[in-house]
């Protein structure tokens, strides 16, 4: 076993007892680095999401190797099994079906496990949804954080999205399409209509697709439209002006004993809105 608190420069990969995070296309093949290639052809076996997946990139690329299953159903099975090749010296190489491995998948797991068993992790850098997006939306990239997949449990999902309305840093979260409008839908409330926002369709493939402006115009666009593909969506974070003349801290008193009054926030919101004529979200964002 290696020490894996320096790595120095590898001058012939793969070595042995090493675990590779390659990074693979999220869509357009001519993305793949001459490095992640070599490292599939090479390690001693790949790890990855999806056999079927994988196995047509490996005939597209005339590479032939072994494979082995590791996704979220079977990965508490799996990872002892990876740990015992590399004691026995050999190179494992992890993909996930598109993208950076451990984003949003049981990667995380197997790298945190290897590293603890004290083996050398190296991540072969490739194409991201999330980056790709947000470097290509316009919206501030200095600061930003990744969400992922929002909660389904309703108490979850709302805690997370109040926390989005409220960030001033930008947001990125994925979004299946079926789910789409629905969450386009929970912005608008939480986040106001006229927030800014980019969702990114289908990226780097032929029919990508970037949808923009804000939450409002982006929801009127896509009405009625059948819509597939990988989603990815960016949201800019508030910018509440100061300058407003209201006083925030009655108008948050007020929102308080509202809700323990017993109204829903959307609905103290929408009232103390317009009393004041304030936007709700800005009312929203007190709480």
């Amino acid at each position: 076993m290696k020490n894996n608190s320096l790595l120095s420069h590898r001058s012939q990969e793969p070595e042995s007892s090493t675990l590779y995070i390659v990074g693979t296309p999220i869509g357009n093949l001519n993305d793949f680095s001459p490095r992640a290639l070599n490292i599939l052809k090479n390690a001693s076996l790949i790890a990855c999401e999806d056999t079927r997946q994988t196995r047509k990139i490996m005939n597209k690329f005339l590479i032939s190797n072994n494979l082995i299953s590791f996704n979220k159903h079977n990965s508490l099975n799996k990872i002892p099994k990876i740990l015992e090749k590399m004691k026995e010296g050999k190179s494992i190489a992890l993909v996930s079906d598109a993208g950076m491995p451990g984003i949003c998948d049981p990667g995380e797991d197997i790298v945190k496990a290897a590293k603890n068993n004290g083996f050398d992790v190296i991540c072969i850098p490739g194409p991201c949804a999330a980056i790709t997006a947000l470097v290509s939306s316009g919206i501030s990239s200095s600061s930003f954080i990744f969400e992922g997949f929002l909660p389904k449990k309703k108490t979850d999902r709302e805690r997370i999205l109040l926390e989005i309305s409220k960030n001033k840093k930008t947001t990125i979260v994925f979004e299946a399409p079926h789910r789409l409008m629905r969450l386009l839908k929970e912005l608008s409330e939480f986040c106001g209509k006229d927030r800014e926002i980019l969702v990114a369709r289908e990226l780097t493939k032929k029919y990508e697709e970037h949808i923009g402006n804000n939450i409002e115009k982006v929801i009127s666009f896509l009405a009625g439209k059948e819509i597939i593909g990988e989603i990815t969506i960016v949201i800019k974070g508030i910018n509440i002006n100061r300058n407003l003349k209201f006083d925030e801290s009655n108008l948050k008193k007020e929102l308080i004993e509202l809700v323990k009054a017993g109204l829903s926030l959307s609905a103290a919101s929408k009232y103390l809105a317009k009393k004041n004529g304030l936007k709700k979200s800005l009312i929203y964002n007190l709480y």
